[in-house]
């Protein structure tokens, strides 16, 4: 598969390496200093539990043409960067799909709008990533956990879909198909959001966040919430195994929550947190406009939100 990957992130850079390293045609976007480096050095990658590094070389570009054409685009931008490339994805007619590949919880219509309806495709990563040194960090998520996931804007499960599936799992991904990926995405919105805001109200610190009761339960109230503000607008829970957190009674979820944060492998799994607060900003904004058309209450949402801003300083 002839594979554009638009946007040379950690995220962005692990996949472009691993599907390149299992055949395709693969060409990576980026700019600046993580242009030259890439064209320098290659990709470098670390395995977070083996600690194996591995060096992939990748042909590079700076730009999107209007003549270039690939089976696939994926698009692998924070959510706050994803309307800059809209109008350079919309000029270039020669590509039939489309991936945005990362947080959203405003929905597809922007992109619909901007490309066409029959180009969009939707998708989220099952893989961590974060900068250390001159390597990039990296754990691949197991299909129980969260498999990359990926789908058609109707749920239905297409040549096309599946072709890519096929692809991405040849490249060492578990993937899995969803049938309703906008209400998969709001999902994790509803979840991710508190996460991020709860560790930033612990200073970014992941013990601090773990030893810290009250902040841990605010979060899991938050998410509950956000749950309840789903459900009342007709957006199901996605996958259905998340709705456990409407019926595990709340100190078991603490339980739960505090062993999950005490996993060596927390640290990259909320690595990408502590650079991305504008990117959460943005996706906290989109949720409110959901908040707002249930008209649920959200108190824990509500206290959460200020630390979002990073001139919040941290809780005591």
């Amino acid at each position: 598969m002839k594979i554009l990957v638009y946007g040379a992130g950690n995220v962005g850079s692990l996949y472009a390496a691993k599907l390149n390293e299992a055949g395709n045609d693969v060409t990576l976007l980026a700019r600046g200093e993580c242009l030259r480096e890439i064209r320098e050095h290659g990709i470098r990658l670390q395995e977070f539990y083996s600690g194996q590094k591995t060096m992939i070389h990748v042909r590079v570009v700076e730009r999107l043409t209007a003549e270039d054409a690939y089976d696939l685009v994926l698009v692998i931008l924070p959510r706050n960067r994803v309307s800059e490339a809209l109008p350079i994805l919309a000029a270039n007619r020669n590509t039939p799909s489309v991936m945005f590949f990362g947080n959203n919880a405003g929905g597809p219509e922007a992109m619909i709008k901007a490309i066409g309806r029959e180009r969009v495709l939707l998708g989220f990563p099952g893989a961590s990533a974060v900068r250390c040194d001159e390597y990039i960090q990296y754990l691949i998520l197991d299909r129980r956990e969260q498999p990359t996931t990926i789908g058609e804007l109707e749920g239905t499960v297409s040549k096309r879909i599946k072709a890519i599936a096929t692809t991405l799992k040849d490249a060492g991904f578990p993937v899995s198909i969803s049938r309703n990926m906008d209400a998969w995405l709001k999902t994790h919105a509803a979840e991710i959001i508190p996460t991020a805001a709860a560790l930033y109200m612990a200073g970014g610190v992941i013990g601090e966040l773990k030893s810290n009761r009250q902040t841990l339960v605010l979060m899991i109230r938050a998410i509950r919430e956000g749950h309840r503000v789903l459900s009342s607008i007709g957006v199901p829970i996605t996958p259905p195994i998340h709705k456990i957190f409407r019926w595990i009674p709340e100190r078991l979820l603490l339980a739960i929550t505090r062993r999950k944060l005490d996993d060596k492998a927390a640290s990259i799994k909320l690595g990408h947190a502590s650079d991305a607060r504008e990117e959460m900003k943005t996706l906290a904004n989109e949720f409110r406009k959901l908040v707002s058309q249930s008209g649920i209450a959200t108190p824990a949402i509500d206290q959460l939100r200020p630390y979002l801003d990073a001139t919040i300083q941290r809780v005591a």
